[in-house]
């Protein structure tokens, strides 16, 4: 019997450490293919991550989202020390076109385009292969750095 308690035991303790480690995610946005990802918590990501962050607070994103903004999700294509740069409207990473910024919001309000120059250490250009994707593209989100993440995420669905 103290056997099966103590197995009974070290599972309950072994489901509890992969809750705190992870996290199961319904996505409700169009900017990413998948719907639903498995987020591993406190794992910096590496270019072509998913990865999940806490969003800065801004009337833009209050308007949008409400005023609990929830986690997003975006693709990381930009690592530190990477160079962003603007050619007009289009986005380049260290050269290559990843994106193209829009002027407004589709319900009229202006946008900021995001930072040029060089990723600082532990931060992260995050990006979406969406043409109305909300993302590093824009001054609103910026790089995504060390705090904000949530983790990295596997698409499951």
């Amino acid at each position: 019997m103290l056997g099966v308690a103590l197995v009974g035991t070290g599972l309950l303790s072994a489901i509890g450490a992969w809750r705190d480690s992870h996290v199961f995610l319904i996505n409700a946005s169009v900017s990413l293919p998948n719907w639903a990802f498995l987020i591993r918590r406190h794992q910096l990501p590496a270019r072509g991550d998913y990865v999940f962050f806490d969003p800065p607070q801004s009337t833009l994103l209050r308007r949008h989202f409400g005023a609990k903004t929830q986690m997003f999700g975006k693709i990381v294509y930009g690592m530190p020390g990477d160079v962003v740069a603007h050619r007009g409207m289009v986005v380049t990473i260290d050269g290559k076109p990843i994106g193209r910024m829009k002027s407004l919001t589709r319900f009229g309000e202006p946008l900021t385009p995001g930072a040029e120059g060089v990723i600082p250490a532990g931060c992260y250009y995050a990006g979406s292969p969406h043409r109305d994707g909300f993302d590093s593209r824009y001054a609103e989100i910026g790089f995504v750095c060390g705090r904000q993440i949530v983790g990295v995420g596997e698409p499951v669905l």
